[in-house]
């Protein structure tokens, strides 16, 4: 889930800069974003509900960790963490407040400084995933090694080190260029960036990905007395997911660098939008598959509201029962009778 914001045609390059670089006309074309309005509307809705949905999920995560003390719980509770920060850095004010409020009119360090953090939280939501899927290719195929090494005091330091890794790999891309409003070609500079994006948020762990979840496949049909288990469904579903959703994104950034650039082909930008606007999908659904595979998350979930609703019931009850006592009118027989 990457730095994703989807540009409004803004006026972007001056008459005074266009004679400075002596670029050509057909240079300066700018590609029209054909979306309009719509990536901001897609992108507040997907904050309105993907904020309060993931908040939701954590909670849920929270007790089931504290519940059953597995080291599951925690890497989910990481990933759910980091998608959070994911919306809110890179949705919220990179594109929401930067873009479309203030139209990236603000101090170059300030766009900068949130070019870091966006990459650094794109990176803690996908390697988060990374130890997840090695906790599950142990368990089912090591059991024994599994039951030695994972615990949730092993669980917490191993999240801490990827996000201390995370935060520290996204300073590099305080040099991140902007693909919108940049009119020449990609640099060195930018090559090596978008080669170390690509390979950091979809590579290698996609390969990560691919070669445990093979063998835990493969595990599972040598034993053939096992099924897929619902923990093991789950794996799969969120990394073939991410995998899904984050390809058109991978693609189009290395057709940018190669082919023709994001601010000079109106098809390009659109592919680009769209592309992000997949990618940050990715932050949202992970509730969604978690009720869909997991039982347990259900049960924590419903566990969640059925509190508040005994509460408001006896809340209910308890002001029907004072305001029938202040006011029910004496009976004759218990009325005193004056003296």
């Amino acid at each position: 889930r990457g730095p994703a914001k989807v540009m409004i045609d803004w006026p972007n390059v001056t008459a005074s800069s266009n004679q400075e670089l002596g670029l050509k006309p057909e240079e300066l074309q700018k590609s029209k974003c054909v979306l309009g309005f719509i990536p901001v509307i897609y992108y507040s809705i997907l904050l309105c509900i993907g904020v309060p949905v993931n908040i939701l999920t954590a909670v849920a995560l929270c007790r089931l960790a504290s519940r059953t003390k597995k080291a599951l719980y925690y890497y989910l509770l990481a990933v759910t963490a980091s998608d959070i920060l994911s919306q809110l850095f890179i949705i919220f004010v990179g594109f929401l407040l930067e873009t479309a409020v203030f139209h990236r009119d603000v101090p170059t360090l300030l766009l900068h400084s949130v070019s870091v953090a966006e990459f650094a939280a794109n990176h803690a939501s996908i390697w988060s995933t990374v130890p997840l899927t090695v906790d599950r290719y142990v368990a089912l195929c090591h059991p024994l090694l599994h039951r030695q090494i994972s615990y949730p005091a092993r669980a917490r330091k191993i999240i801490a080190v990827v996000l201390a890794v995370s935060i520290a790999s996204g300073v590099p891309f305080f040099w991140w260029s902007d693909m919108w409003r940049d009119s020449h070609s990609p640099t060195a500079l930018d090559g090596v960036l978008i080669w170390t994006h690509v390979t950091i948020i979809y590579f290698l762990p996609c390969s990560i990905f691919l070669v445990l979840n093979s063998l835990i496949i493969h595990t599972l049909r040598v034993r053939q007395r096992e099924q897929l288990g619902k923990t093991t469904a789950m794996l799969l579903a969120i990394t073939s997911v991410f995998s899904v959703l984050w390809a058109p994104r991978t693609i189009v950034v290395i057709y940018h660098l190669y082919v023709s650039t994001v601010h000079q082909d109106w098809r390009i930008h659109l592919a680009y939008d769209l592309s992000n606007m997949l990618a940050m999908l990715n932050t949202a659904v992970n509730f969604f598959l978690y009720c869909f595979v997991s039982k347990p998350f259900r049960s924590a979930v419903r566990d969640q509201q059925v509190p508040t609703n005994a509460s408001i019931s006896s809340l209910y009850s308890g002001n029907s029962k004072r305001f029938q006592r202040d006011f029910t009118p004496l009976s004759p027989h218990g009325a005193r009778k004056p003296s």
